[in-house]
């Protein structure tokens, strides 16, 4: 539902043809000519967008490390499993708001609201779209961890569910943000805040226990540190713990993402 363009030049209606407008086949027919919608609109930014995620999460793994003079092994394993989340939170938390925001400034958005198609299927798109796009990224920035670091992994079950739960978490409440904030320019600030104190303070390349105990208490809340504790639970053994602890709470997050995400398209309704 969100992009980086305006249009893609098709003309022909989204509703699904020889369907009536309510049941189950037309919401799925409208979840199909959303995804091929916004597939359009995305795809010449694609590439761009898998860039930039492993710019951030890859250049970000790299910056970390000329900090200490030296690097355990351990120590290097922190900083390479912290980088996909590294690259998933931009996704997330700047691609998709921004993309909202574009919408709105260019009158995109309202358009597309007003598509005869099923508001909830409009919504699964964009998550759908985004979630998968946020693979190829999150692996690259992992592949140029692992090889400045010459770390190997010990891959486990945990980590398929664990890199779609962060994916889904971070664009569900990146969008949510997006879509409850009017201004597009305060979304810019906020979005921009963001990703700055994040990328700073949150414990992605080292462990929680190096923090104050208030900022620790804080993270026990916030989604990132969690982010990074179940991707390495999939990665490692025996670095990550409270894995239980940090699904639950990125579930939450990502059902509140949802929810709020629902409260302004009933509102808007």
């Amino acid at each position: 539902m969100t992009g980086m363009v305006a249009s893609t030049g098709r003309t022909e209606p989204l509703r699904p043809r020889g369907q009536l407008r309510s049941g189950f086949p037309y919401w799925l027919g409208s979840f199909r000519a959303m995804l091929r919608y916004d597939w359009g609109r995305l795809r010449p930014w694609a590439a761009m967008i898998v860039v930039i995620q492993t710019a951030m999460g890859a250049g970000m793994v790299l910056m970390y490390g000329f900090f200490y003079p030296s690097i355990s092994p351990e120590r290097a394993l922190y900083i390479a499993t912290g980088a996909p989340t590294l690259a998933l939170i931009p996704l997330g938390f700047v691609v998709v708001p921004t993309g909202v925001m574009q919408d709105k400034l260019q009158g995109t958005f309202d358009y597309v609201w007003s598509l005869p198609t099923r508001r909830s299927a409009q919504m699964l798109s964009t998550f759908t779209l985004y979630t998968l796009m946020a693979l190829p990224g999150t692996v690259l920035a992992l592949l140029i961890a692992s090889w400045r670091y010459g770390v190997h992994f010990s891959l486990s079950p945990v980590l398929l569910p664990a890199v779609l739960l962060c994916a889904l978490m971070s664009v569900t409440v990146g969008y949510a943000l997006a879509l409850a904030i009017k201004n597009p320019l305060v979304t810019n600030v906020i979005v921009n805040a963001l990703i700055f104190v994040v990328l700073l303070f949150s414990p992605i390349v080292y462990p929680a226990s190096q923090l104050p105990g208030w900022l620790y208490d804080v993270h026990r809340v916030l989604p990132f540190e969690s982010m990074a504790t179940v991707i390495r639970a999939g990665l490692t053994t025996g670095l990550a713990t409270d894995v239980g602890v940090s699904f639950l709470v990125l579930g939450a997050w990502a059902v509140a993402g949802c929810a709020a995400a629902a409260w302004v398209v009933g509102r808007r309704a």
